[in-house]
């Protein structure tokens, strides 16, 4: 087994690929990301493309206090450093992630002064990027390429904990892709296809830059052998890196409705059948993929039940990986069957 578990290249001796343990070994150092909100939208919500935004989102349910939109990038950065060093008391650089909405639903010279006033502060070496895949085009991709490459910030640098210097801001690009099915897309009220993810995922990796992808597992419609199945399609993309999140139904939108009419439509998990269901779906992910997440957190306020009791995910983590070695397999095995 030890063999078997080396040959997939999961350094850490983990069952899978930690997101974690990949970050460390490339930066040289835990990086925390600070949440920003720069006060965008989406084009779901302004009636570019739809309006009411996707069914299931509350973006006050995964955003802290200390990022809000009105308060400039600096103040947010200074108060989430000193949320963060509560936990992370070692820690000495940050990644600024624009997380609000649609991060590059802008035009390119206010994307270009948001970033780089980031990118500014003393402490930050590098920006996330969340955005959609129909908000993105060839020249803003080539900017961030550039500012990858320490083209845009000339003299940037950072010193790191090492005494290597860092010369170029990291860059990565986080789209919300959700589902590879179509008509779950439209249900959800994404206001774009998988097509239209695929192609922005493939441009921007196009260009060198990291591209990491997020999806809910659970969402009205699909079933089990679905989401499984579209791990065929996830692993087709050029992701880096992917965040999977279990559905939760947050108190006020519009899927609350949806859930209370049409419960059968909603594949529900016990937190026993979301451990097993996602080692099935890790069994069937290419083992060069970094799962950075696999289970989602919502504030119990913005819930009417937390069927899984208030366990964190540290805890999760330990679960996960005690699931994979009971079933005695790891991440990509059905791959090479």
């Amino acid at each position: 087994m030890t063999e078997n578990l080396e040959s997939c290249g999961f350094p850490d001796g983990k069952r899978y690929n930690s997101f974690v343990g990949y970050f460390k070994r490339k930066y040289g150092e835990r990086l925390q990301k600070i949440v920003l909100d720069a006060g965008f939208t989406c084009p779901n919500r302004d009636g570019k493309v739809g309006r009411g935004g996707c069914t299931y989102c509350d973006n006050a349910a995964f955003h802290p206090a200390y990022s809000t939109a009105g308060k400039s990038l600096h103040t947010q950065m200074d108060e989430g450093i000193e949320f963060h060093k509560v936990r992370y008391r070692t820690t000495e650089h940050y990644l600024g992630y624009f997380q609000s909405f649609s991060n590059t639903y802008a035009p390119l010279e206010r994307l270009m002064q948001l970033y780089e006033e980031a990118l500014r502060h003393p402490q930050v070496v590098g920006i996330v990027i969340g955005t959609r895949p129909d908000c993105v085009d060839p020249q803003k991709l080539d900017y961030l390429a550039e500012l990858s490459r320490g083209n845009v910030l000339k003299g940037w640098r950072r010193s790191l904990s090492d005494g290597q210097v860092r010369t170029a801001p990291i860059v990565i690009v986080e789209y919300g892709i959700e589902s590879c099915n179509d008509d779950t897309l439209v249900r959800i009220n994404r206001g774009h296809d998988f097509q239209t993810a695929r192609k922005a995922v493939m441009m921007t990796a196009e260009r060198g830059l990291d591209v990491g992808a997020h999806f809910i597992l659970g969402l009205p419609g699909e079933t089990r052998k679905m989401m499984l199945d579209s791990c065929r399609m996830i692993n087709e993309l050029p992701v880096r890196s992917a965040k999977f999140h279990q559905l939760q139904i947050v108190k006020g939108t519009r899927m609350e409705k949806e859930y209370a009419e049409s419960p059968q439509d909603f594949e529900r998990f016990t937190l026993d059948e979301y451990l097993d269901f996602f080692v099935d779906m890790l069994e069937r992910l290419r083992p060069d993929l970094f799962i950075e997440r696999f289970v989602g957190e919502v504030p119990p306020r913005f819930v009417n039940e937390t069927p899984w009791g208030l366990i964190r995910n540290v805890e999760l983590l330990r679960l996960l990986e005690k699931r994979l070695e009971e079933r005695q397999t790891w991440q990509g095995r059905l791959l090479s069957l």
